[in-house]
């Protein structure tokens, strides 16, 4: 069963058409540099070559004019809206367009705000913004295979962009470029626009740079399956397999992001608040938590229980595990059950093994009478989209026990569109925002930055940008698709109290970066993001 018909894709992308493909490619240029200092990652030569034959609509000559960025004067503007260039927008272009990053309830940016905005350094986020209007320009300025290379922007002149500003607007612009080239398979000229964003980008230079490293990487990855030549990627040339980048892992790396960044603890106190508030009082309190990891949002539950006057009789976590997860679940129980003891606080950890956490049966459960239920499910439903059928027999089987309350940590995005161009988009915006907020909020040199980039978050790119049918996947989708999708099952959603909103407050002021993130409560839900985008979400249910 596809996907898609079970989460509906509310903006479908048309189909891309065959536009001319004897355009000759923009400029990118340091101009602190040539072209010939830069070790370029990502060599199209060998790719190319391979992938001519292929390519039989494209005979046209490949040629690069001369031409330098340092010589344009490129002011900042907003993206423009769907109105913007009417019946002359490609159909990627159109995929740019119906991408919207603000939180509903913020209002829109005025001109003067925009100036304010861009006194300091532009944000990752704002950069790809202008690349998508260069971008949207560009596609409307064909003539006779001729692109016309005027300036992107119109007359605005209110601001001006740094050197290094329009340097990193060209590079996010090539690789748009290269996107679109590879949804409508012309994969030789995709190599190439890769090729020149490989002299500039790197894993080690600005967000940007590293971003569209990454995404380089991925593309060449879904070139090499297109064509039937595999492709290894850094992660694997160096044997590293990844984790969920969005959920707390067991490894130190995850746990220096935990600290450094708000979004899951956000999730985390603001969800445990949500639990206490419906189960806090009985007696006897049973938690299940699908995808525990390190459990450390569990210490603070453990820590109010103790406080509180009556105690629980007894606190009981059951915790789902597979085989190939089993011993670290077990640390996990470990841990909590020290932590326990330390308060004198009555507490059983048991961990139910499962080789498919989604074939879950009602007395495996093991429910006891007078036991006040509270389901936990943190960044592990998206990884069940792909495969339908397993999420609505893990749905199916909570209900059997009719949990007082369940809580759903998840992604805040659309990864789930058919079309190409559309997903890569979203990839685009949602790790840009991502990569800002890591380069605020830890240091260059923090080793658990880079491995956090390098192997977790480039792998959840190359996730949603070269997986296909059969492999692993884990898609996302937004709150109102999982409104429709619980609904099904009827349930019906809490409103998150007072408290679970000033304990989200309360934690996000604990955070330098605090002026840079974004709370808004959406009809029962939190969302969190960063500088207006969008990442996670929490939100409260139960059932009728």
């Amino acid at each position: 069963m596809n996907p898609d018909s079970i989460f509906d894709d509310q903006f479908p992308a048309p189909e891309i058409g065959n536009l001319a493909v004897d355009e000759e490619l923009p400029p990118l240029e340091d101009v602190d540099h040539t072209i010939n200092n830069y070790c370029n990652p990502f060599d199209a030569q060998g790719l190319s070559e391979q992938v001519q034959d292929l390519d039989n609509h494209d005979q046209t000559p490949f040629s690069i004019p001369d031409f330098d960025i340092s010589t344009i004067g490129i002011s900042y503007s907003k993206l423009k809206s769907k109105l913007a260039y009417p019946e002359q927008n490609s159909p990627a272009s159109l995929e740019l367009l119906s991408y919207r990053r603000k939180f509903k309830g913020l209002p829109e940016a005025s001109t003067d705000e925009i100036v304010l905005d861009c006194v300091g350094k532009l944000s990752t986020v704002e950069i790809i913004e202008l690349a998508a209007e260069k971008f949207i320009k560009f596609s409307t300025q064909r003539g006779n295979g001729y692109t016309m290379f005027t300036h992107p922007y119109g007359s605005s002149a209110f601001t001006s962009l740094s050197i290094d500003e329009t340097r990193e607007v060209e590079l996010v612009f090539q690789l748009l470029t290269a996107a679109e080239k590879v949804g409508r398979k012309q994969f030789d000229i995709a190599s190439k626009y890769i090729a020149r964003c490989g002299w500039v980008a790197c894993d080690s230079g600005s967000p940007v740079e590293r971003l569209v490293y990454h995404l380089c990487d991925a593309l060449q990855k879904r070139i090499g399956k297109e064509i039937g030549i595999p492709f290894a990627t850094k992660l694997e040339k160096q044997g590293i397999k990844n984790e969920n980048p969005m959920a707390l892992g067991t490894n130190m790396t995850f746990l220096a992001v935990y600290q450094a960044l708000p979004f899951n603890q956000v999730l985390h106190f603001t969800g445990i608040q949500a639990i206490l508030d419906q189960v806090g009082t009985s007696s006897k309190v049973h938690l299940i938590d699908i995808h525990i990891r390190c459990g450390v949002q569990w210490t603070a539950m453990m820590q109010a229980f103790a406080e509180q006057s009556p105690q629980p009789e007894l606190l009981k976590l059951t915790a789902f595990a597979t085989t190939l997860d089993f011993q670290k679940v077990e640390e996990t129980g470990r841990r909590l059950k020290n932590f326990a003891k330390t308060l004198s606080l009555p507490f059983l950890f048991k961990t139910l093994v499962l080789s498919d956490i989604t074939e879950v049966e009602k007395h495996q459960f093991e429910v006891q009478d007078g036991e006040a239920i509270a389901v936990y499910c943190n960044m592990i439903l998206r990884t069940m989209i792909s495969r339908p059928q397993r999420l609505e027999n893990m749905m199916r089987a909570i209900k059997t026990i009719n949990p007082a309350i369940i809580v759903v940590a998840e992604v805040e995005a659309n990864h789930t569109s058919t079309s190409f161009v559309k997903r890569f988009t979203e990839t685009l915006f949602f790790y840009g925002a991502f990569f800002d907020c890591i380069d605020v909020c830890m240091s260059q040199d923090n080793a658990h930055r880079a491995v956090m980039e390098g192997v977790h978050f480039a792998g959840g790119m190359q996730n949603l940008v070269a997986a296909e049918e059969g492999e692993p996947m884990s898609r996302s989708v937004k709150l109102d698709t999982w409104r429709s999708f619980f609904a099904r099952f009827g349930m019906v959603e809490y409103e998150l109290s007072d408290s679970c909103i000033y304990q989200a407050k309360l934690v996000l002021q604990q955070f330098p970066c605090v002026s840079s993130c974004m709370l808004e409560n959406n009809d029962k839900f939190l969302i969190v993001g960063w500088k207006g985008t969008p990442l996670v979400s929490l939100s409260t249910w139960k059932f009728i």
